[in-house]
């Protein structure tokens, strides 16, 4: 799979009388995974529908690769740019699983083969024939998904990907993302779940009244607790862990931990 950059060069972008983006200016690397935080009306879902091509900019540049989005259709942006939407009842339509995961690439001309392992993937060849709105929301969602990720796209950007995901469906969404960005693949996540973004970010871009406030390795910012106070966010619980235990190797994920205590001389502290 081949990632794509995604550039924004001083965006302003407003609903009416309203700015939502105010002089936005930031670059995601081909094959980077970022994941963009900020509170409620920051201005996140915004950025994200302008990179698909959804909605155009006031002022300034958007590229997705050599691409200047606002002069393409979004079904054009489709074939680079795959888009899970926050509430993904918006993009289900089909009457089974299998036939809203294989609209997309059949639109596209791509191999059957991509439906049934993206089906796999996600844990939904049982439901296959099931109907997407017989499902909890939650599993929409990840039938949402797996309809992107059969597409291929270079691009992946996901609004709210875990939301309401017990635990197993949350680790099968990270794995899948895992992949596609070690196989190149651009991935861009807007998220409150920090737990998620520990296991599925490198970096992380923090939006505030439609502006760029914080631009950090994912590692860094996790672990700064005042930073995180401020967006009313607390620390993920392996970064709170590890910092709790003092850790070295500045964990994040789990398994991090997992590994330095594994791998350590550590001996619990007497009962009183």
């Amino acid at each position: 799979m081949t990632g794509y950059e995604v550039r924004l060069d001083g965006v302003d972008f407003a609903y009416g009388a309203r700015e939502a983006l105010r002089d936005v200016t930031l670059r995601i690397e081909a094959g980077e995974a970022v994941a963009l935080l900020g509170p409620n009306g920051a201005g996140k879902t915004t950025l994200t529908r302008l990179v698909i091509g959804l909605a155009r900019p006031r002022a300034g540049l958007v590229r997705v690769g050599d691409w200047e989005v606002p002069g393409k259709r979004p079904d054009e942006m489709a074939r680079r740019v795959g888009y899970v939407f926050q509430h993904s009842d918006q993009q289900l339509f089909a009457r089974t699983v299998a036939a809203d995961v294989a609209f997309g690439p059949r639109q596209l001309g791509r191999a059957a083969d991509g439906v049934r392992a993206a089906l796999l993937e996600l844990g939904l060849e049982g439901l296959a024939a099931a109907h997407p709105y017989d499902l909890p929301a939650p599993m929409r969602k990840v039938v949402a998904l797996a309809g992107v990720l059969a597409m291929e796209p270079g691009v992946l950007v996901l609004d709210e990907p875990t939301t309401g995901l017990d635990r197993a469906g949350r680790d099968r969404v990270i794995r899948a993302l895992r992949r596609r960005h070690e196989a190149g693949v651009t991935v861009l996540s807007v998220s409150h779940d920090l737990a998620f973004v520990a296991e599925a970010a490198e970096r992380v871009v923090v939006l505030r009244d439609g502006r760029v406030v914080a631009d950090a390795s994912a590692r860094a910012l996790l672990r700064d607790e005042a930073a995180l106070a401020a967006l009313g966010l607390r620390l993920p619980p392996a970064a709170a862990l590890g910092l709790a235990l003092d850790l070295p190797g500045a964990p994040i994920r789990m398994a991090e931990c997992a590994a330095v205590l594994r791998g350590a001389r550590w001996t619990a502290p007497a009962v009183q």
